[in-house]
């Protein structure tokens, strides 16, 4: 959920590359226009539409209402072969406008915002197709991630009201982040997951500990300190420790980080090392870490990817191994390297 400016194309594909989910099918459709609606799964419709006299921007409208049903019933055909299956409506705004065009053409009452009274249904039968079947029925599964686009960062429009109160919870992209370097541009105060701590694994669900809570005083702070130009030296320190914190949620262009990666930088970032750098080195210290990490001690990263227990002592190891790293001469070396490519 978020604006259209707010890459959440990149931040979907993320979803969609092989293992990321183990090996699902994924299907996932773009929208109907002029230009590529003979190429989609609709095209047996397209044609027919076209032979009967249609006009293509008439037809780009019909294709827009047609095509996430379309694509949930070739889901559901993985799905009932066994298969796990994603699939991404993208987006919904759209196809709800694409409902109110041809129900206004019908003469159908218009209600909120000139959408019709069933919009709701609409997208709840929609979305309610998503399932998990049991193991007499095969044991397929079928995960939708509906796409919705807001106006100006507006999440009480009619339509995200209506998929959020329909969905498990919904990840906010925010254009200002996005225009700021901060990619993806995830606001962690907007995005909710009604599952909770019961999607983590136990040793995740730990690494996690206060992060959420921490950048949000993060924000606030940051929005407070702007009008002020002498600070103490703990406000100081706890600015450097919330930026450190957003600069290691930074992940490039379709390069998601596995279980045990995503673990050793928490527990690292919550340990305070990243404060031991400036800001714009955070990162390059960050994938230091991880590839120090995976290389000297392959046998914890294979027991955090496989679901093992966070001890403390599991902590402990990562904290300690990954400090001395942080402090050495390799590290410094690389960081002087950067800082005379920056210069």
């Amino acid at each position: 959920m978020g604006e259209e400016a707010a890459h959440d194309t990149t931040r979907r594909l993320s979803d969609v590359i092989p293992g990321r989910f183990g090996d699902p099918v994924s299907v996932q459709y773009a929208w109907m226009s002029p230009e590529n609606a003979e190429a989609m799964p609709t095209r047996p419709l397209f044609l027919a539409l076209h032979g009967w006299g249609s006009n293509e921007r008439d037809i780009a409208g019909i294709m827009q209402y047609i095509a996430p049903y379309a694509g949930a019933a070739i889901g559901e055909y993985f799905m009932h072969k066994g298969k796990d299956v994603l699939i991404v409506y993208d987006d919904l705004s759209k196809h709800a406008i694409a409902y109110r065009a041809l129900s206004l053409l019908l003469g159908r009452s218009p209600g909120r915002e000139a959408y019709p009274g069933d919009v709701f249904y609409l997208h709840s039968r929609l979305l309610e197709r998503a399932a998990r079947l049991s193991d007499e029925r095969g044991g397929g599964s079928m995960t939708a991630l509906p796409i919705v686009e807001t106006q100006a960062g507006d999440v009480s429009a009619y339509i995200p009201t209506n998929i959020i109160s329909i969905t498990d919870g919904q990840i906010f992209l925010e254009s200002s982040l996005f225009f700021s370097g901060h990619r993806p541009a995830v606001n962690v105060g907007l995005s909710v997951s009604r599952v909770g701590g019961a999607a983590q694994t136990k040793a995740m669900k730990k690494a996690v500990g206060t992060l959420r809570l921490d950048l949000a005083q993060y924000r606030e702070m940051e929005v407070f300190t702007q009008f002020s130009s002498d600070l103490d030296e703990e406000t100081k320190s706890q600015l450097a420790y919330g930026q450190s914190l957003m600069y290691i949620l930074r992940q490039g262009r379709s390069a998601p980080l596995s279980q045990g990666q995503q673990i050793v930088t928490l527990v690292t970032a919550m340990a305070h090392l990243y404060q031991q750098v400036p800001v714009a080195q955070v990162c390059a210290l960050r994938d230091f870490l991880l590839g120090e990490f995976a290389a000297q001690r392959q046998s914890l990263m294979l027991q955090l990817e496989q679901g093992a227990a966070l001890t403390d002592e599991v902590r402990q190891q990562i904290v300690d191994y990954d400090r001395i790293k942080a402090e050495n001469e390799a590290y410094k070396a690389l960081a002087r390297i950067q800082d005379s490519n920056t210069e």
